[in-house]
């Protein structure tokens, strides 16, 4: 026992007691920082504050909020996680405006902003957010009925009045490729149980020039026609409402008895350069019946739903550009009969389903669980519909019935 000694940890490389330091959540790293100045200064290290999760202290307020800003986040921070005050009983004034102009000056390198029942009515518009944000979340939050308004600035407005600047603005856009630097520089919004968001924030985002990807989850005010206004359509000015969108999400899955406004029947105008779409909850079965009118879809997500083999057979038909179609939570209906196509067609899908079958004889064992479980039959029926287009279940199970 005497060969072992005890080891002093001021013996260990800075680079070692900085890994070790960055198990810590952000409250044990300010009270590992009062041990000693040289520890004081390893919590101060930037890599220590790339990603910072507040969302687990439900103690922070604003004054906590300033100390970290002033002490500890800096030019390394690049994602923040943050719980509001709005279920707290203590309540108060969380987010300021003095603060989000202090937090975009010191930390320019942040991307990714995390909200968590965040009262956001104080703030008039989002753009006293820091101009770096690339991916904005919104979870339990109450926002104000402007808050996504994109105001222009006083140059914008000289330049917009005359012919001359309007003309140079649009060409340095267009060869820039990206949106002036007054305007919002977004590209993903997530929105999660916004119970305020509704059609005017909806109409309102599409001033944003960067919005490439829009993620609704229970946003119950969002109505067909809502989105059916911002759906990007060629218009006299060309192409009008939410032209960059790539990726749309539309999920319902909780608050059970709360009037069902089915947004996603508004898809059914089409919607030009939409390439991925996502459909959860109640909006799975509207949404897909208008689907087909998507023409430039190519990746299509279903999740927390269910769905029988000939609702997902007739869906697919329309949708021969496919080339990914992805079931997520998905319970499937079992089969009480083949699938029976109408037209001359019947003949031959059945023919090649009981030669899919056949080829499989020599192992009875896996014809019970061929004619109860639909996901086998489900891939060779889609095989044929879409014999270009990449199947994925993830966690999905099958309804038993009584029967």
């Amino acid at each position: 026992m005497d060969e072992f000694k005890p080891c002093n940890l001021d013996y260990f490389p800075e680079n070692i007691l900085i890994d070790v330091l960055s198990y810590l959540s952000v409250r044990e790293l300010v009270r590992a920082g009062r041990v000693c100045k040289r520890w004081k200064r390893l919590v101060k290290d930037q890599r220590l504050w790339r990603i910072v999760d507040l969302t687990a202290w439900k103690g922070v307020t604003s004054r906590i909020l300033w100390l970290l800003l002033r002490q500890y986040l800096g030019c390394g921070l690049r994602c923040l996680r943050l719980r509001g005050l709005l279920l707290s009983a203590r309540g108060g004034t969380f987010l300021s405006e003095s603060w989000l102009k202090s937090l975009s000056t010191k930390c320019p390198r942040l991307t990714k902003l995390y909200l968590l029942h965040a009262d956001l009515r104080g703030l008039p518009s989002c753009q006293l957010l820091p101009a770096s944000l690339q991916v904005l979340e919104l979870r339990g939050c109450e926002l104000p009925r402007e808050f996504f308004n994109q105001a222009p600035t006083s140059q914008d407005r000289a330049e917009a009045t005359s012919s001359v600047g309007a003309q140079q603005q649009k060409r340095n856009q267009k060869g820039k490729g990206l949106a002036s630097p007054s305007g919002i520089g977004i590209g993903r919004l997530v929105l999660n149980n916004v119970p305020s968001f509704t059609d005017q924030h909806l109409q309102s985002l599409t001033s944003w020039e960067r919005l490439s990807r829009l993620e609704l989850r229970d946003t119950f005010r969002v109505t067909a026609n809502g989105l059916r206004s911002c759906a990007a359509k060629d218009g006299v000015c060309g192409v009008e409402g939410l032209s960059r969108l790539k990726f749309l999400e539309i999920g319902i899955t909780g608050r059970q008895g709360y009037q069902l406004q089915m947004a996603s029947l508004g898809l059914g105008a089409g919607w030009l350069g939409l390439e991925e779409l996502s459909l959860g909850g109640k909006e799975v079965g509207p949404g897909l019946l208008c689907a087909s009118r998507l023409k430039d879809l190519k990746c299509l997500c279903l999740w927390a739903c269910t769905l029988s083999e000939m609702q997902i057979v007739r869906s697919c038909r329309m949708l021969r550009g496919l080339r990914r179609l992805e079931f997520l939570d998905v319970i499937f209906q079992p089969r009480q009969c083949p699938p029976v196509v109408e037209g001359e067609g019947d003949g031959e899908e059945e023919q090649d389903n009981e030669e899919a079958e056949g080829g499989d004889n020599s192992n009875d064992e896996n014809k019970p669980l061929d004619m109860n479980d639909p996901i086998p039959s489900l891939r060779r029926s889609l095989a044929v519909l879409l014999p270009s287009c990449t199947l994925v279940f993830t966690n999905c199970s099958v309804q038993i019935s009584a029967d």
